[in-house]
């Protein structure tokens, strides 16, 4: 009789708990669950941001972090779920940066927290008890790692950059 390994059910815990927030955050930009204030609020808000154009921004944004969160959460295709996140919570410590590091004072602290959790995630691989595992890591394989976090990196430094030059069109002070 196999007995549980600490390890895997940790990955397990860590994965639904990450998953689990990250979802709820993609849900409320993406359909306005949780408070959120669904696909025309959060269009407007990126807007505000500087992100160009703003209702992409908003739709990558909630699907990095539903989609990544529901992904990680199940333990599938886990390289490129954690990755997805990842570059999401890249793209929101951009924006809380000016305020510092303390969430408290509307830092970054608490995205950067889940990027790299997520991340940590995709790289380690998502443990025995998952679908990944359960499919003989067909969506989890080595080369993916390397795919999956180049790709969202090149994302999230295209959106970042798209704000910067949005922020200094709308006002040239803004750098």
């Amino acid at each position: 009789m196999a007995c549980f390994d600490r390890r895997d059910l940790g990955l397990l815990v860590l994965r639904v708990g990450t998953g689990a927030v990250l979802a709820a955050h993609g849900t409320q930009k993406l359909a306005g669950w949780f408070g959120g204030g669904g696909i025309e609020g959060t269009t407007a808000a990126m807007e505000a941001m500087g992100f160009h154009p703003p209702k992409h921004s908003a739709v990558a944004a909630g699907l990095g972090e539903a989609g990544g969160g529901v992904l990680l959460a199940l333990g599938l295709a886990t390289p490129a779920a954690g990755a997805a996140a990842a570059g999401a919570m890249a793209g929101a410590v951009a924006v809380h940066a000016p305020a510092g590091f303390f969430a408290q004072g509307g830092g970054y602290e608490y995205p950067a927290f889940l990027g790299f959790t997520a991340a940590a995630i995709g790289l380690t691989g998502p443990g025995r008890y998952s679908v990944d595992h359960a499919t003989r890591h067909v969506f989890n394989q080595p080369w993916m790692v390397a795919l999956a976090f180049a790709g969202s990196a090149v994302a999230a430094a295209a959106v970042v950059g798209r704000r910067a030059r949005g922020r200094v069109a709308v006002d040239p002070d803004a750098t």
